[in-house]
């Protein structure tokens, strides 16, 4: 579903200021392949994501989304099939609009620009019964501007939006990083279940080791711009937090001397 070959980025090529966020990295997921990526700052992470959504510009390498290759696609062009929720719930839905409108706007994303785009009866019967179980009272507020909504609230319905026409790759950039904790439960049980239902292809960029270790069906580790260790479900499965450090550590060929460097 998704190939990266050979994916290098250079930010400030040729100036002082030069930065090598991603070195000759190759990732392959399947269909339906959730990988959660975990690594410092600076790492590579967002900039990967970036690349694969658009929004940066390919340099060198190569990317293919469903065996189509990506690299000349405008972001507007992958919109379609590129599913993204970020950090920032305030991201990812139009705030003057309203639920109704946003889920609308979704549901006909990559569409002709000529069909209706209103808010009709049917849609919004379809709407109550996709935010309903949430749980979140949103089925009564279909109306409201989204501006009016919670954190929690607009960040589940940005997994909403950003899911509700199965898109080829779903990228969760830190998604619950914002929220509190008991918020952040509940957006990553509703992420594992539209995840599951809809059988996405997923890649979760998170600084909670333990939550990469408890979610998908891969773990990732960036370091420097390089993806220095790929674990699969079974390498992972009863490993605890203090496990990975040390399997970096053996990667690096380095000790560990603060948090920081994993920010667990």
């Amino acid at each position: 579903m998704l190939q990266v070959e050979n994916l290098s980025f250079v930010y400030h090529p040729g100036s002082f200021g030069e930065i090598q966020a991603l070195d000759r990295i190759d990732l392959s997921l399947g269909d339906a392949e959730f990988a959660a990526v975990i690594g410092s700052n600076g790492a590579g992470k967002t900039t990967l994501f970036n690349l694969i959504a658009g929004v940066l510009p390919v340099q060198t390498g190569r990317i293919a989304i469903d065996g189509i290759e990506v690299n000349r696609l405008a972001e507007y062009r992958r919109a379609a099939g590129v599913g993204r929720v970020f950090q920032d719930p305030r991201l990812g839905t139009a705030a003057q609009m309203t639920i109704a409108e946003n889920l609308t706007l979704a549901e006909l994303r990559g569409q002709p620009l000529k069909l209706k785009m209103g808010v009709t009866a049917r849609r919004k019967a379809a709407f109550q019964e996709l935010v309903a179980p949430l749980g979140l009272g949103l089925e009564r507020r279909l109306d409201e501007r989204v501006a009016s909504l919670s954190g929690g609230q607009r960040q589940a319905l940005t997994l909403l939006v950003a899911t509700l026409t199965r898109p080829k790759i779903l990228l969760l950039d830190e998604h619950t990083a914002a929220l509190d904790p008991a918020t952040a439960i509940k957006i990553l049980d509703l992420t594992r279940s539209v995840v599951s239902e809809k059988r996405l292809t997923t890649l979760m960029i998170t600084h909670n080791m333990q939550l990469a270790l408890d979610f998908g069906s891969r773990l990732l580790m960036m370091d420097q711009g390089k993806i220095v260790l790929d674990l699969s479900a079974a390498q992972k499965s009863g490993m605890a937090v203090q496990d990975l450090v040390n399997l970096f550590q053996e990667v690096k060929h380095e000790r560990l001397t603060s948090d920081e460097l994993l920010l667990t």
